[in-house]
């Protein structure tokens, strides 16, 4: 019989990387627009938009929004520009003229960069959840394998564990696909005993792909969540506390 894994995102589950995120945003759009405007302390407008961000292209995108003083943030106000999301991350990459694809290899430069010039000070933009670290190492002491399934690029979290004296059994970064596609291949090879996320749409889309519909998903209350995430969950996905989370895998919700 396969071994039991259990999977865990990473950004907004195991690690805060919120001045990290800001950090290398900035830096990105400044490295496509030098001269852009934007303050060197993360904006509460960037961490208030932070739950609606799915990939790492994202942050840079809406960094450079952030720089428009007349821009659709300011024209339409946080709460409408969250209800259509993706129509406004559509229009501002045509008006840019920027593509997905562009601002992630941006990105990712600008973090190797960072990594080469002063790994210490890159690591110190991330720190861990309280205890997160203690409760992942006790796993494999409980004979519970565990690994990270994460839309961060690969070396970069690899890099983050290190630092974290973490080893998972497994590590894929958005460069192994779509999250679910992810999980169904793990679930070949392992027993999965769940997947902890901090996003509840990616959850949502996790237990609604064939081959997923019974995989246990937790939502984790401590993560980059909108604020009615944890109401009204759908069947499978239980909201994580952190108390929850310290406590035996058998007694979680």
């Amino acid at each position: 019989m396969p071994p039991n894994l259990l999977v865990f995102d990473f950004d907004g589950v195991i690690v805060d990387g919120m001045s990290e995120y800001w950090w290398s945003a900035r830096r990105s759009c400044q490295t496509l627009r030098p001269g852009i405007d934007l303050p060197q302390e993360t904006p509460e407008r960037f961490r208030q938009l932070r739950p609606w961000i799915h990939h790492g292209w994202e942050m840079v995108l809406i960094a450079a929004l952030l720089s428009e003083p007349d821009g659709p943030l300011d024209r339409v106000g946080l709460s409408g520009f969250v209800r259509d999301y993706s129509a406004h991350c559509e229009a501002a990459l045509a008006r840019f003229g920027w593509d997905p694809a562009l601002l992630q290899q941006t990105l990712e430069s600008v973090r190797a960069d960072a990594v080469q010039a002063d790994r210490g000070a890159w690591l110190a933009l991330h720190q861990p959840y309280p205890g997160v670290v203690e409760r992942l190492a006790a796993f494999t002491a409980e004979g519970l394998a565990w690994s990270v399934l994460t839309t961060k690029g690969r070396d970069f979290t690899a890099e983050l564990l290190s630092a974290m004296g973490l080893t998972p059994a497994r590590l894929d970064g958005h460069e192994s696909g779509p999250k679910p596609q992810v999980l169904l291949r793990l679930a070949r090879e392992w027993t999965l005993s769940g997947f902890v996320e901090d996003r509840r749409p990616t959850l949502e889309t996790v237990r609604s792909t064939p081959g997923l519909e019974h995989l246990p998903c937790w939502l984790v209350s401590w993560g980059y969540l909108r604020p009615t995430d944890g109401e009204g969950l759908p069947d499978g996905v239980r909201l994580l506390s952190a108390e929850c989370f310290a406590s035996p895998l058998a007694e979680w919700p």
